[in-house]
């Protein structure tokens, strides 16, 4: 595990023994897969040190060399910091998660939009007096709820994006479906792509972008005819969970856009848990996220149990 510690606008890391011979340009580009223009930018105007003095990004480093990042720098928030009453499920100085509430869409989708989880997260930060660009690394659907990871500066929003590229970022939610799910386990495979009959609807087409699910039953409900299922994502296609389950015959309940029936005010679908290699450290962060529901949809689920 890499120690690191933030003195102003800098970040420190002192080289751990499995960095030892690594040069700066490798960490860059290699272990982080930072962009090229980021990466020259920084090398450019020397906003890298090593052992307090510019770097040499092609000489070898040593275990307990002190590697310092300007990266704290003050910048535009990129939208309009707004409070609203949200639940901080994670901090530190690089990365924050929160947790969703329904009827609120992850980031703006119009200038001047002011009432997202990205407007909230900007506020939170401009209260501790960090002025940044925040940057949602996914997001979740206006009316689902849960964790959902923001980066607080562009070296962790690019480290972070090919983390989710690779699938290293695991998500978790649960989801009440219709019906009596008949399979305890197993995964979807089909591709997603626009229904050109509807604005927002997706559908099952071959020649959408790939879409991977996981799912495990949890528990029926007979009496209410729902079934409570555990979804893993291996990609994060827009309505993933809700087509997927769709198209097997168990729509969401509340979910009216994709047959499910009126029986709640959204679509049951909570992303319960997430788990973050840290982009510097390399600990794994386990994030999960409490029910905000009233009245509940989840009744007797415990969600720190998954």
């Amino acid at each position: 595990m890499v120690k690191i510690q933030r003195f102003g606008e800098w970040c420190e890391m002192l080289v751990p023994p499995d960095w030892e011979g690594y040069t700066v340009d490798f960490i860059f580009r290699t272990l982080w897969s930072a962009p090229k223009k980021q990466t020259h930018t920084m090398r450019m105007e020397k906003r890298v040190l090593i052992n307090d003095e510019p770097a040499t990004w092609t000489k070898l480093l040593h275990t307990g060399d002190k590697l310092r990042l300007h990266i704290f720098q003050e910048e535009d928030f990129g939208v309009i910091p707004s409070y609203m009453d949200v639940d901080v499920l994670y901090e530190d100085d690089h990365l924050l998660v929160l947790n969703k509430p329904a009827g609120m869409d992850t980031h703006p989708n119009s200038p001047g939009q002011n009432n997202t989880l990205a407007n909230a997260a900007a506020f939170h930060l401009q209260m501790q007096g960090e002025n940044r660009s925040i940057k949602h690394v996914h997001r979740l659907d206006r009316d689902t709820t849960g964790a959902v990871l923001f980066a607080k500066h562009s070296l962790a929003g690019a480290i972070m994006d090919k983390k989710l590229e690779e699938r290293a970022i695991k998500r978790t939610y649960l989801a009440l479906a219709q019906g009596k799910l008949q399979q305890k386990k197993g995964t979807i495979r089909e591709s997603i792509g626009r229904d050109r009959h509807h604005p927002t609807r997706r559908r099952i087409s071959p020649k959408g972008q790939p879409a991977v699910t996981h799912f495990e039953l949890i528990d029926t409900y007979l009496r209410q005819n729902l079934s409570l299922i555990k979804c893993r994502l291996d990609t994060g296609r827009t309505h993933q969970i809700r087509v997927h389950l769709s198209h097997l015959g168990y729509p969401l309940a509340g979910d009216l856009l994709y047959g499910g029936k009126p029986v709640f005010p959204r679509q049951a679908l909570h992303a319960v848990k997430l788990e973050i290699p840290h982009p510097f450290s390399g600990e794994t962060i386990v994030c999960r996220a409490p029910f905000l529901d009233h009245p509940e949809i989840f009744k007797g689920v415990d969600p720190y149990a998954f």
